[in-house]
């Protein structure tokens, strides 16, 4: 595996597994504005974490609602939040067990309003739930590093994708961006996007692995580029994938990024594709990260 280059001294915008690395100060927030976008965009375990939180604390909210009327509920201990709460739970679960029962009309008005908070929290939870498990994502593998390299004779900024499901991504689109910073005229200094075309930037059925080329010529803006010049202008590459998933027939995207310090020189990709004794073609995942010196020749199948 290559040795990665020192790190840049401006911090990416874009962090390797495509989230935005930017810290937003002064924008006027409303408290749980954002929240329902909040649930669906984070992942799995924070999503399950944040339901059953609100569950729990909302149950302690009502059962200390209940205890606020001694004896308001019927057969339950005098004092005892352990059977308020439990009450608090068959109220907004709607099971009723028959045992425990409001008494007060205190403790009648908060069961009404549990009651009504329950549904109204379960047809939410039920949303959230669908629209999440529905949402589409794309499970698209970048490979770790992006190579300064040589293919076909000709000077290439060369990186890998490869598709992680089993199903078929139709309409596949890349698009490489490199973002670089600049002094203006004025002494400013600014963040500047490019992209830099593919050599093919398409894919009709993307199902297997895909290896991106940029050719290094005198359009390119990677012309001439060195280690030096690359942390001297904090550069970094953004990588964008865009297709249609043929199971669900949505769109799919996934977004990734290259630091100064993930872009290798003098380096090729490990083979990953062989032949086995069936003639069948295999694609060997394990090497999909590992690069090797221009100089060592080709393993054979």
């Amino acid at each position: 595996m290559a040795k990665p280059q020192p790190p840049n001294s401006t911090p990416s915008i874009v962090n390797r597994d495509g989230t935005i690395n930017v810290r937003r100060l002064g924008l006027k927030r409303v408290p749980f504005s954002d929240i329902y976008h909040r649930l669906i965009g984070t992942t799995w375990p924070r999503f399950l974490g944040s339901l059953v939180l609100f569950y729990l604390l909302s149950n302690t909210l009502f059962a200390s609602l209940y205890l606020l009327e001694p004896g308001g509920i019927e057969n339950a201990r005098p004092g005892s939040f352990g059977d308020a709460y439990a009450f608090s739970v068959q109220t907004m679960a709607t099971i009723g067990y028959g045992k425990m029962a409001p008494v007060g009309a205190f403790c009648h008005l908060v069961v009404t309003f549990e009651s009504l908070f329950g549904m109204m929290t379960t047809a939410v939870m039920t949303g959230l739930f669908f629209a999440k498990f529905s949402r589409p994502t794309a499970r698209i593998l970048f490979s770790r590093v992006a190579i300064m390299t040589v293919r076909d004779g000709v000077h290439s900024l060369v990186f890998r994708v490869a598709n992680e499901r089993g199903n078929q991504v139709v309409e596949a689109q890349l698009r490489l961006w490199l973002f670089r910073t600049e002094r203006t005229v004025e002494g400013e200094q600014v963040r500047r996007f490019y992209e830099l075309p593919l050599t093919r930037s398409q894919s009709p059925v993307f199902a297997l692995t895909w290896t991106a080329t940029h050719v290094i010529d005198e359009k390119s803006m990677l012309a001439g580029a060195t280690v030096e010049s690359l942390l001297a202008g904090s550069v970094e590459l953004v990588v964008t994938f865009m297709g249609i998933d043929n199971t669900l027939a949505q769109n799919v995207h996934a977004r990734h990024g290259y630091r100064t310090h993930d872009i290798v020189f003098g380096h090729r990709f490990v083979d990953i594709l062989k032949v086995d004794e069936q003639g069948r073609r295999v694609i060997n995942y394990h090497d999909f990260h590992h690069t090797v010196a221009l100089d060592e020749k080709p393993s054979t199948a």
